[in-house]
């Protein structure tokens, strides 16, 4: 068949058909797209290990297994510059080494307060500290004991107190029986006289 020229030709259109199982459901709008792949977790950030104070003090490096670097962290230089002025580090450092590790942050902390005692007080250093609260201890002692006698004889007192009470209370009161005062008696008698006197017969 010839067509004329100018005409168009329809498209067609072939459907092909859809076999729909009995078992298969029909897929639902509301089903969520599938996940996509999870992506692989960042790398961790490098750790950039600072130095502990004894070894910045020293300008050293500090190694993995310093034994400073648990008792001397990189915020607190002062701790390590303290100890260092009055012990050194290297007697610090045999120190720590000849004791078990269990002990060795409470060997550093009475390191530090004794350095500290001792830049207080030059000559006597965490002695002088330690008399000072003797002394102390022992005013308070005194004072405690003296309170404490106080605080019994105040007692004795009361004691003493409430005892005679009760021996007053328990005596039957007596009739109090008031006597003539010999003064007025006397008065009397005068006014007697001067009676008599007055009531004479003038014509006697």
């Amino acid at each position: 068949m010839e067509y004329a020229e100018g005409t168009k030709t329809p498209p067609i259109t072939i459907s092909t058909p859809i076999s729909i199982s009995p078992h298969s459901s029909p897929s639902s709008p509301s089903q969520s797209p599938p996940n996509p792949p999870l992506s692989p977790p960042p790398p961790p950030s490098p750790v950039i290990l600072s130095p502990c104070a004894a070894c910045k003090i020293l300008r050293r490096r500090c190694v993995d297994k310093c034994v400073l670097a648990p008792y001397f962290p990189p915020t607190e230089p002062l701790k390590f510059t303290i100890a260092h002025r009055v012990f050194g580090a290297s007697n610090i450092i045999k120190f720590l080494q000849d004791i078990p590790e269990n002990q060795r942050a409470d060997a550093v902390s009475s390191m530090v307060y004794e350095a500290n005692a001792r830049i207080r007080d030059p000559v006597y250093g965490c002695v002088g500290a330690i008399c000072q609260l003797q002394k102390q201890v022992n005013e308070l002692q005194a004072q405690l004991a003296k309170a404490q006698a106080e605080m019994v004889n105040m007692q004795c007192q009361q004691a003493n107190l409430v005892a005679l009470i009760c021996m007053e209370m328990s005596q039957p009161q007596r009739p109090i029986i008031q006597e003539p005062n010999s003064d007025n008696l006397g008065y009397f008698a005068e006014d007697g006289n001067l009676g008599t006197t007055a009531w004479e017969p003038l014509w006697t």
